[in-house]
């Protein structure tokens, strides 16, 4: 069977800095706190990194502290088969506001719409509500 793969973009707007936002994403501690679900996360380029208890698992493959993530990304709910897909989180400064765009390409086709919810849901919502609240 063909596998088929989607790409999703988003675009968001945070109230904090570009090396804040990185390090809500990237620290172990601080993306646990964000998700409220476990994180283990490398800082270095070819570790590895899982978040939401181990369903979402992962290898960085680039690291800009405060500018650029990028991942090998994949979760739980994979089809068998299927390559590992591709995040890219960068991060630019508007004044007192950081600028995120994320690309997750290589998704599977069939799961696209439930990351794409599920960035809002349970990544972008809670971030903006993060440093809104401080």
């Amino acid at each position: 069977m063909a596998q088929k793969l989607a790409g999703i973009k988003q675009t968001v707007t945070v109230k904090a800095s570009p090396v804040q936002v990185y390090e809500m994403l990237m620290d172990s501690k601080k993306h646990a706190e964000l998700t409220g679900s476990p994180a283990k996360i490398s800082t270095r380029v070819g570790g590895k990194f899982t978040a939401w208890d181990g369903y979402i698992t992962g290898k960085n493959l680039e690291l800009v502290k405060g500018k650029k993530i990028v991942q090998e990304w994949s979760t739980t709910e994979w089809p068998e088969g299927y390559p590992p897909s591709r995040l890219e989180i960068t991060l630019a400064e508007k004044g007192e506001w950081t600028l995120l765009t994320m690309v997750h390409s290589k998704v599977p086709a069939e799961q696209r719409d439930d990351y794409a919810e599920g960035w809002t849901d349970y990544y972008w919502t809670p971030l903006r509500q993060h440093f809104e609240s401080k």
